[in-house]
């Protein structure tokens, strides 16, 4: 995972990033340190030092964390999976599986790394539509840009 990462960010990110561009990720080491540290048990620290060693500590300037409850969370994956069985005859995703620990143990690091990042970590805990949460989502992206003098023009 962490290997991929790191050629993700030798290859792609980073030139995109010299060249002034905005970059979106939609996994990133904060999936990490919840699914495998927390979820998996490594422990943050473990994560978080291969991060550092792997991938030079390059961080993202704004995360935005979806969080609906966690309930809600299982169910729609769940049934997303059971679609995907019905309409292809295999499994989605192996995550899915897991038990309702697991995914306690994960929604926590994620609201402890909220806590702990709460500069770059915006959290939606809203279960609105589909469109009020992307809307959401783009205020909270424009309000950053404007914060770090981006011009929205080029992002668009």
């Amino acid at each position: 995972m962490f290997a991929d990462r790191a050629q993700s960010l030798r290859e792609v990110i980073l030139p995109a990033l010299a060249r002034g561009a905005i970059v979106l990720c939609d996994r990133y080491t904060d999936s990490s340190e919840a699914y495998q540290g927390a979820g998996r048990g490594l422990g943050s620290e473990r994560i978080l030092a291969m991060h550092k060693a792997v991938c030079n500590d390059v961080q993202p300037e704004l995360t935005v964390l979806l969080l609906p409850r966690l309930q809600s969370s299982l169910y729609r994956a769940r049934r997303r999976n059971d679609r995907h069985v019905q309409q292809h005859g295999t499994d989605e995703n192996r995550f899915e599986r897991e038990n309702d620990d697991f995914y306690s143990r994960v929604y926590e690091q994620y609201r402890e790394i909220a806590r702990r990042e709460e500069k770059r970590v915006v959290v939606i805990a809203d279960e609105a539509p589909i469109d009020a949460i992307a809307g959401r989502i783009l205020e909270v992206v424009h309000a950053r840009m404007a914060e770090t003098g981006v011009d929205r023009s080029a992002a668009l």
